[in-house]
């Protein structure tokens, strides 16, 4: 943990790793940026909220995606911190980082049935990789962490 995260808190947030029924994982690029940096969706954990029931909102809210099943829960909470250009600017300020809980989910409707064109949308495009592609299209500050999904997700992907 870095010494500004001890100045502004991680916001807790619920993390999908979307899987299609050939082993390639769902990615979309933000909205918000002009970079090619994609990312797996995630979002916020209201108070209260079971970070399961959140990963299941946010998919919905950010894909339109209701066809998906919960196959997997990395145990541990992950966290980065945000990089210098982006800390106290992102969250209206509040936040240092995320903290995360993941989930694995097995997409079980058709790619028709995806639509980021939602009420907020967040993402201008999306697709399906490899795992193995995943730390190379990611924003540096997030590849840890999708280091270590990758790692102990791998096998549901063959």
């Amino acid at each position: 943990m870095s010494k500004r995260s001890l100045v502004l808190p991680y916001r807790p947030c619920a993390g999908i790793m979307l899987l299609n029924n050939k082993g390639k994982v769902f990615v979309a690029r933000r909205i918000d940026t002009d970079t090619e940096a994609w990312q797996m969706p995630q979002g916020g954990i209201e108070n209260g909220e079971d970070p399961k029931v959140a990963a299941i909102r946010e998919l919905e809210e950010e894909t339109g995606i209701t066809q998906a099943d919960i196959i997997a829960e990395y145990q541990d909470w992950l966290t980065y911190d945000l990089p210098d250009k982006l800390y106290g600017k992102v969250w209206k300020g509040l936040y240092g980082g995320q903290t995360m809980k993941w989930y694995v989910m097995r997409f079980h409707g058709e790619d028709s049935d995806i639509n980021i064109k939602t009420r907020h949308p967040e993402f201008s495009s999306w697709r399906w990789v490899d795992m193995n592609d995943l730390q190379e299209i990611i924003v540096p500050f997030k590849r840890d962490i999708y280091k270590a999904l990758s790692e102990k997700f791998y096998y549901l992907t063959e």
